[in-house]
C-alpha cells in the first residue's frame, strides 16, 4: 500500500539497537526506561518486547556487540606490530583508549541494581572473556618464538595482566587516557621485564 512503512525485522532491531545505545550513553541504564526507546525509535513498546524481550536483554545484546567491536579494532591494529612484545605494548593502549566506552556506566548500573536478572550480570561479566583471550594469544605467541620464558604461564600472565590493566584503567576516571600513555608504557615494560626470556 503507497505510503504504508514496509517492515523489516532485522533493519527494526537494528534501528532500535542504534537509538538505544544513544540513550543508554546519555541518560545510563537506570534513567532509561521502554517508553523512552519507543519514543526515540519510532517502534512501539511491543516491537521492543516482540525483539529484544525486555530492557536488560537489550542492553547486555549491546554490551556484547561493543566487546565485539573492540575486539574487531583490535584485530587490525594487531597486524601492524611485529613482535609479541610490540602487541603488549599496543594493546596497553587500545585498551586505555577503549575503556571509557559510552556504556561503561549503564554497565555498571545494571550490575549493582539487585533488580537485575543473574542472568545479565553473569552475561556482562563473561564479556572479559575477550580481552583476556587477546591478552593470552600475545602471551602464547611470545612463549612460542622464544620471546618470553618458555617456563611461563600464558593463563597466569593473562590473568595479572589484565588485573594490572584494569586497575590502571580507573585511572580514566579524572584523567585524559593521553595523559596515561606513559604510565601504561611504563606498566608494561616493567611486566615484560620478568617475562622476557633471558
Amino acid at each position: 500500500m503507497p505510503g504504508t512503512r514496509r517492515y523489516d525485522s532485522g533493519n527494526t532491531r537494528k534501528e532500535i539497537l542504534e537509538h538505544a545505545r544513544t540513550l543508554f550513553s546519555q541518560k545510563g541504564y537506570n534513567q532509561t526506561s521502554v517508553a523512552d526507546l519507543a519514543k526515540a525509535s519510532g517502534y512501539s513498546k511491543g516491537h521492543i518486547y516482540y525483539h529484544f524481550e525486555n530492557k536488560e536483554k537489550l542492553f547486555v545484546l549491546l554490551a556484547q556487540r561493543t566487546m565485539k567491536e573492540w575486539n574487531d579494532k583490535w584485530m587490525k591494529k594487531e597486524q601492524i606490530y611485529q613482535t609479541a612484545s610490540e602487541k603488549l605494548y599496543g594493546m596497553a593502549k587500545h585498551v586505555l583508549y577503549h575503556y571509557q566506552t559510552p556504556l561503561l556506566r549503564s554497565g555498571q548500573e545494571l550490575a549493582s541494581n539487585p533488580q537485575s536478572s543473574p542472568e545479565s550480570v553473569k552475561q556482562l561479566y563473561e564479556l572479559a572473556v575477550v580481552p583476556m583471550a587477546a591478552y593470552r594469544a600475545i602471551f602464547t605467541e611470545g612463549i612460542k618464538n622464544g620471546e618470553f620464558a618458555a617456563h611461563g604461564s600464558a593463563d597466569q600472565w593473562t590473568a595479572l595482566y589484565g588485573t594490572w590493566l584494569g586497575g590502571l584503567c580507573q585511572l580514566t576516571n579524572t584523567q585524559e587516557p593521553a595523559s596515561l600513555e606513559p604510565l601504561f608504557h611504563e606498566a608494561t615494560s616493567i611486566f615484560l621485564k620478568s617475562i622476557q626470556s633471558s
